[in-house]
């Protein structure tokens, strides 16, 4: 245990949590451990798992050969005279420790607004890059004036400054000509904004955070900046990441795509997607969502709400998945939100729900990352295990029950009609609306084609979340039906991307 902690940074003061917490409870850890018995004993005789009068006994691990009550008690003698059972398990928040307390707050005022604590301008752009910061949207360049951001059409052509922030300002000394005006004059510059859900934001919990065997230092380098980024990865997902993909996919997002075609698009990204979200929140966060019709350039917007409809916690989930009928109605007010935010020529694209019944098929006989040294947690130990305790991001598709399965599927397909109703028969005056299938089987095809295995299309830990890869995949699938079906979409391919390179580098980077 001390071992994991000095593998911990000391950044957010996760080091001396650690130590503190394992000062208090190690002893008493090691002796159950050393008593043979596994971590659901522990858990409940420390008193941090408990079961609820009338409710079923939650465990990973399998159950002792003894019955459960003789183990326990057996297990509480191990440490009955231990002082930490003296300490109050109620509402034990780590926030509450003093030192946390303020870094706690910071995150859950980023999560509230969804908007950068850092911004002093107040243009919702950021120079910091987590807590919604630029890994969430384009680096701020002039974060004491709010009117440089990017995104926005140049100010006088960005002759004395970088107004958009794309890198591209100045005079060229050969003919007076202002950069911005040379290179990017009717290239037709647009962004890529995503409205989403932690599919769309990339959540991801690697799996040597859980794995004995493969902690080290460098597996919690990336630990602070997760949690600044509420466990979400945006700078490496399938809309607008910008950072080289881990993956070893060759694929990128699709705001890099963009930026390749049109150099004068750099930077001009918006990840506006939370954890948890579903067209019945999202008007509690489309406000953080950055543009302006009179000064800024048009954008491509994704709504992709793919899950949080029809996945949910509760033993029988189905009587709170969003119907047909409430779907429409938060999207068309959506819709008009957009409208009236939306520069004249933008773009927006209603992704359908996928079919989860793949999590099940490809997942439930293999071990999860708990259970993978003594071969005794499979991924349908895992999802029972979630769905017992309630916090299961999808009882529907995470379950056993095939007949459960197959209606959270048929509700998502009636969503996913009614996405393409509205797209073919709503008209916007700013944007031209499109629906786009959410084809996950048609991915898991292409992937196999190439020597992959579909379970490596989901993430591990988690068992539900698309991996890195499957973003990848995905954008790669976007990109190729917009350039066949609506090249419109995408904008010109710049001529002058070679000399805007050669001129500017990387544009200041992201």
């Amino acid at each position: 245990m001390e071992r994991l902690c000095s593998y911990l940074p000391e950044k957010l003061f996760l080091k001396t949590t650690c130590y503190l917490v394992v000062g208090i409870f190690g002893p008493d850890i090691i002796k159950l451990l050393r008593a043979d018995v596994n971590a659901d004993v522990v858990c409940h005789t420390l008193e941090f798992c408990k079961q609820d009068p009338g409710q079923p006994l939650c465990h990973l691990y399998p159950l002792p050969k003894e019955t459960w009550k003789s183990t326990l008690e057996k297990a509480r003698q191990i440490v009955k005279k231990s002082p930490t059972l003296t300490y109050s398990r109620s509402g034990s928040d780590i926030c509450s420790l003093p030192f946390l307390a303020k870094i706690c707050q910071r995150i859950k005022s980023a999560i509230q607004n969804s908007l950068p604590f850092k911004d002093v301008d107040s243009d919702k752009y950021s120079v910091f890059p987590t807590l919604r910061g630029s890994h969430w949207r384009g680096r701020d360049c002039n974060d004491s004036n709010k009117m440089a951001y990017p995104g926005r059409r140049p100010d006088n052509w960005d002759t004395h400054q970088d107004s958009n922030c794309n890198g591209i300002w100045g005079v060229d000394p050969k003919d007076g000509i202002p950069y911005e005006k040379k290179f990017c004059e009717g290239s037709q510059p647009r962004g890529i904004i995503l409205l989403g859900d932690s599919a769309g934001a990339h959540f991801h919990i690697p799996p040597d955070w859980i794995t004995a065997s493969q902690m080290s230092l460098k597996s919690f380098f990336s630990l602070p900046t997760a949690l600044t980024n509420e466990l979400d990865w945006p700078q490496l997902s399938g809309a607008t990441g910008f950072l080289d993909s881990t993956s070893g996919v060759e694929e990128n997002s699709i705001y890099l795509r963009l930026r390749k075609r049109n150099h004068c698009n750099h930077r001009d990204y918006q990840n506006i997607s939370r954890n948890g979200a579903s067209s019945q929140s999202l008007e509690s966060f489309i406000e953080s969502l950055s543009r302006n019709q009179l000064l800024d350039q048009p954008a491509i917007v994704i709504y992709a709400m793919i899950g949080n409809d029809v996945c949910k916690r509760k033993i029988d989930p189905v009587p709170d998945m969003t119907t047909p009928e409430k779907l429409h109605s938060k999207v068309m007010q959506t819709l008009q939100y957009l409208d009236s935010h939306l520069p004249n020529g933008s773009h927006v694209i209603l992704y359908g729900l996928p079919d989860g019944t793949f999590l099940w098929d490809n997942l439930h006989s293999r071990y999860h990352p708990l259970g993978q040294l003594n071969k005794d947690v499979t991924y349908a130990h895992f999802y029972s295990f979630l769905n017992c305790l309630q916090v299961s991001p999808c009882h529907g598709w995470m379950s056993s029950n095939k007949t459960l399965r197959t209606l959270t599927s048929e509700r998502a397909e009636q969503l996913s009609n009614t996405l393409k109703k509205i797209a073919t028969s709503q008209k916007f005056t700013n944007f031209n609306l499109f629906y786009m299938d959410f084809d996950f089987q048609e991915i898991m095809e292409e992937w196999q084609r190439s020597g992959g295995q579909p379970w490596q299309l989901i993430e591990p830990v988690d068992g539900f979340h698309p991996s890195e890869v499957a973003l990848q995949l995905l954008a790669d699938r976007f990109w190729k039906k917009v350039q066949l079906q609506w090249p419109q979409v995408l904008g010109k391919e710049n001529p002058f991307n070679p000399q805007i390179e050669q001129v500017f580098g990387d544009q200041g980077g992201h």
